[in-house]
């Protein structure tokens, strides 16, 4: 049985949340954590007849499995005759027999047919994959009408920043009109020997001993420990507080690993019975290249930023102390917890943070000031482009979670919505959404990008872009966002490092007037 559909568990919390003396004794984050569980039993359909609970049980597992066969399906390679392809072009993908797997967009390949064959053969639609998605979003809908909302999105945005779906068309009218974009190349190639692997570690080892006094430390691993012999394992010390954790890296690329980088929790902070504190321990995975003979394993910038991206979540993890598990670290509001993340991305652009460990792994020279220039314009440029895509993921998710039935195909509804909100046209026969797997973790909470770009935005601007360094940001930055976990109010979280209440027009702000962010400013303050 599902503890969340338990009728007796939730009468007895009933009582409990009802007796106002027992309330008030309860500490704060006790007292959310009660009305989270509350929260969850409600959604599921506690107060629902027992044959209507059960159909809410059967639709939960049935959802489940779909989400699973989806995410599966979204990674599996397209096949395509081989003598379909220019016989120049074969060689990027890989053959099997006389046909030609194409397992991914090949976005960063500079050969523009590459790309376009890449692109129409691996967004080709598949017939089972978007029954799949079908009947995903039908089911999902179904539950929740069970429950009693309108649509998925309403039960989906409950307890967010957001809190209703509408949030999404002041969003998209705004940004819609803020948008524009040139192009501007730069070849990753030329950036990748200042990127070494331990060279960016470094970097963030340096970035948190300033920001938070704390410093990462490799640790011997114990025998049958780890999963594959090139995970490393890292704990977290501070200066003063001793360890706070463990990270489990497990950064290469190996046959059969899941092609996608994150951070996963193995055990939750907690507060124990004897008074001592659990230590969280969690993993973040990567796909990086292995080093070969003549250089270390090295680093695009995306991906260096992505290695801060996801060590941002490790330090929501490291740093979270909270009394219970369901609240600890990452357990949080979607749309809060990546904030975190998004602002170790505004660290990573920042020339004065990669001045302290950009080096070029055989001369030790540091990123000339150019390059650095190039590269922060360019992401400026792009920045346009893929706000406005963001945008787009966001309102596509929250009108498949929308009124069902859906008023025409996913396919068609992909298209139309592209054609209004995206500044690219669609491409013929091609199915994009059969590949989003955020679908299945996001589920009419994608948006949940924006939110947190535009909170990290602010903070960032507001507390760090004078000085990325600044120690007594950090510790407020801790203090006030990052100990709570899901234990506190997320905008109440936002209150205390803003020392101020945003409004929509704030967040929307924060995320255009980044997009006329003076990035030279980095180079000639530094």
């Amino acid at each position: 049985m599902l503890l969340n559909t338990d009728v007796e568990l939730c009468q007895s919390l009933r009582r409990l949340l009802a007796d106002e003396i027992v309330v008030r004794s309860l500490d704060p984050e006790t007292r959310r954590v009660a009305e989270l569980f509350m929260f969850d039993f409600e959604i599921s359909g506690i107060h629902l007849d027992e044959e209507k609970r059960k159909k809410a049980v059967n639709l939960n597992v049935r959802i489940l499995d779909l989400c699973n066969e989806f995410l599966t399906g979204t990674h599996l390679p397209n096949k395509i005759d081989k003598h379909v392809l220019p016989e120049h072009i074969r060689y990027n993908f890989t053959a099997e027999g006389n046909y030609l797997q194409v397992a991914g967009l090949h976005a960063d390949c500079p050969d523009d047919l590459v790309r376009e064959a890449a692109y129409k053969i691996f967004l080709y639609p598949n017939a089972e994959q978007l029954s799949r998605l079908e009947e995903l979003l039908a089911s999902r809908n179904s539950l929740a009408q069970l429950v009693g909302y309108d649509t998925f999105s309403h039960r989906a945005l409950q307890g967010t920043m957001a809190r209703n779906p509408g949030i999404r068309h002041v969003w998209k009218d705004i940004l819609r009109n803020s948008m524009h974009c040139v192009k501007y190349n730069i070849d990753p190639g030329l950036y990748c020997p200042f990127f070494s692997l331990g060279a960016c570690m470094e970097g963030l080892n340096s970035l948190f001993s300033q920001l938070l006094g704390i410093s990462l430390y490799a640790e011997q691993t114990q025998r049958g420990e780890v999963w594959s012999e090139d995970v490393r394992k890292l704990a977290v010390v501070h200066e003063t507080e001793g360890l706070l954790g463990y990270i489990y890296c497990d950064f290469f690329q190996r046959p059969d690993k899941p092609h996608q980088d994150c951070h996963f929790t193995v055990r939750g902070g907690r507060l124990r019975e004897n008074g001592e504190y659990q230590l969280p321990v969690v993993v973040l995975m990567l796909s990086l290249p292995h080093s070969t003979r003549g250089a270390p394993t090295l680093l695009s910038p995306g991906m260096m930023e992505n290695l801060f991206h996801e060590m941002g979540h490790a330090m929501h993890s490291m740093l979270g102390r909270t009394r219970y598990q369901h609240v600890t670290g990452t357990r949080c509001p979607t749309d809060f917890a990546e904030v975190p993340s998004i602002l170790m991305e505004y660290f990573a652009n920042d020339y004065r943070v990669v001045n302290q460990f950009a080096r070029h792994y055989k001369t030790g020279q540091p990123l000339p000031k150019n390059m650095v220039s190039r590269l922060c314009e360019s992401k400026k440029v792009c920045a346009a482009a893929d706000m406005q895509l963001q945008v787009f993921y966001a309102v596509l998710d929250q009108i498949y979670h929308g009124k069902h039935p859906l008023r025409k195909s996913t396919t068609e509804i992909l298209k139309e919505t592209q054609e209004k909100v995206y500044g690219l046209p669609y491409v013929p026969n091609t199915a994009w959404q059969l590949r989003f797997s955020h679908l299945v973790g996001y589920g009419a909470k994608y948006y949940s990008y924006l939110m947190s770009r535009a909170v990290a935005s602010m903070v960032w601007k507001q507390c760090f872009a004078q000085d990325p360094f600044d120690r007594a940001m950090g510790e407020r930055y801790r203090r006030e966002m990052l100990a709570h976990g899901g234990g506190k109010e997320p905008m109440l979280m936002v209150q205390g490092m803003l020392q101020k209440s945003p409004s929509v027009e704030d967040f929307v702000d924060a995320l255009v007037s980044d997009l006329d962010q003076d990035f030279e400013t980095f180079i000639t303050d530094s």
